[in-house]
């Protein structure tokens, strides 16, 4: 029999709100000191020994053995014979879904990811170049669930930025592969691709092996043991982010079915125990109907035990004094996905300013960004929307200055300079620009 779930009701006008509000938010994001601990052991291994240790942990790891790691690459070949042998649906699914992303991207480099330079009066040329990243890694989680979105979401951006190689590694316990997933990369351009996962491929992407490449950066979500690899091998590589739980908050002004609302809740309680589902609404009676939904609905849910854990231990249903003070908290909690579900969406978007993706509108259901709306996925989560952005474009661009001085030019910055690196007590760096002065 499936439990309740009972996420925690509040009301913004009851004394002690925020010190309810504030742990229900919190969730810790240390990590168990002896998942640190076997993360530093099996990436000094992978550095050290490469491919053999790579090997061993994933015949310990996935049950997966194999004698050498070509035995583990996935061929061009096996990915499109994945793509070619999906049902006729679930190819077209992928193809639209790619499309899709793939033109949002492009989008997103013609506006923000283009060099520029101009030239000063005196013919100074300034500027940026913006040039692509030659390698990047690719986590796609494996084992439990498998994720082809997710490998849309992170070779896509890359591929449009133009990165010369994307790896993509994925584990496959007992040699299990998810044909959507290699289909997806298939779709998605990925140039190699590897099975294996856990902190060993991270390490592998990281340092390089006799058989995988070093990467320049790492991106895509996995499970503690992932996370803890990442931000250990960080500085060694890129990273994008370090992905906590996933996280939805609703605001809802009363007008969208709650039936709707409730499986929104649901859309992200079902990843993990851990993941927080949150409603905001000035009205107690629909809250009252949400909560018949979920009561109503669960039962229904293959992963409703999932579901009732992370809603009782992590869900809120918040009753607020108006949509303007669901605004305000909905910027102090910046979450991962932020639903407007009202019938004026565009009223109360201009006052929301943390979020790492914004629904507006009862029909734009969480999971439609997920899978195939267009801008990506990968977002971040634990209030970090209040400093950082969804993956994109470019998250696979670097950005170099360009400064050419002339003659002319260089007679007045020349005369700057040395002033200042005098004051810094830099003298060879005074001497270089004098050098450059006219008598």
């Amino acid at each position: 029999m499936t439990s309740p779930a009972q996420p925690l009701r509040l009301s913004t006008a009851q004394p002690d709100f925020d010190a309810a509000f504030q742990a229900r938010l919190h969730w810790s994001a240390e990590t168990d000191s002896q998942v640190e601990s076997r993360v530093a052991e099996i990436l000094d291994a992978v550095r050290l020994q490469g491919d053999a240790a790579v090997l061993a942990y994933t015949a310990r790891f996935d049950a997966l053995t194999a004698s050498a790691m070509q035995d583990l690459e996935l061929t061009q070949s096996e990915l499109r014979a994945a793509f070619d042998g999906l049902p006729a649906d679930q190819r077209e699914a992928l193809q639209q879904a790619a499309a899709r992303v793939r033109h949002y991207h492009e989008a997103q480099k013609k506006a923000s990811g283009e060099s520029w330079s101009y030239r000063d009066a005196d013919g100074t040329l300034l500027g940026q170049k913006v040039t692509p990243l030659d390698r990047v890694g690719i986590y796609v989680p494996g084992g439990k669930a498998a994720y082809p979105s997710s490998v849309l979401m992170n070779a896509i951006p890359a591929h449009v930025a133009g990165v010369g190689e994307i790896i993509m590694v994925v584990p496959t316990p007992r040699g299990e592969k998810n044909p959507l997933v290699l289909a997806a990369a298939h779709v998605a351009g990925v140039t190699r691709a590897f099975q294996i996962g856990g902190a060993q491929a991270v390490g592998a992407l990281a340092y390089g092996t006799q058989s995988v490449p070093r990467v320049d950066k790492i991106t895509g979500p996995g499970n503690a043991y992932v996370a803890s690899a990442k931000r250990r091998v960080f500085g060694q590589v890129g990273i994008d982010m370090i992905a906590g739980p996933s996280e939805i908050l609703v605001l809802a002004d009363g007008t969208t079915p709650p039936d709707w609302v409730a499986m929104d809740l649901f859309s992200q309680a079902e990843h993990d125990e851990l993941a927080q589902s949150i409603l905001l609404c000035p009205d107690a009676a629909y809250i009252d109907r949400v909560q018949a939904e979920i009561d109503r609905l669960l039962p229904q849910m293959p992963r409703a035990q999932i579901i009732a854990k992370s809603l009782t231990g992590r869900g809120a249903l918040i009753q607020t004094r108006s949509m303007q003070e669901a605004c305000d908290i909905s910027n102090r909690i910046a979450p991962e996905h932020l639903e407007i579900a009202s019938s004026d969406p565009h009223r109360w978007e201009p006052l929301l300013k943390h979020a790492g993706a914004i629904f507006l509108g009862a029909y734009t259901s969480e999971s439609l960004g997920d899978y195939c709306a267009g801008p990506n996925h990968v977002l971040p989560t634990s209030s970090t929307a209040r400093f950082s952005s969804p993956l994109g474009v470019y998250d696979f661009q670097k950005r170099s200055s360009l400064i050419e001085v002339s003659e002319q030019g260089a007679q007045v910055l020349g005369k700057i300079a040395s002033v200042l690196a005098h004051g810094e007590g830099l003298q060879a760096h005074a001497r270089a620009a004098e050098m450059r002065l006219k008598p």
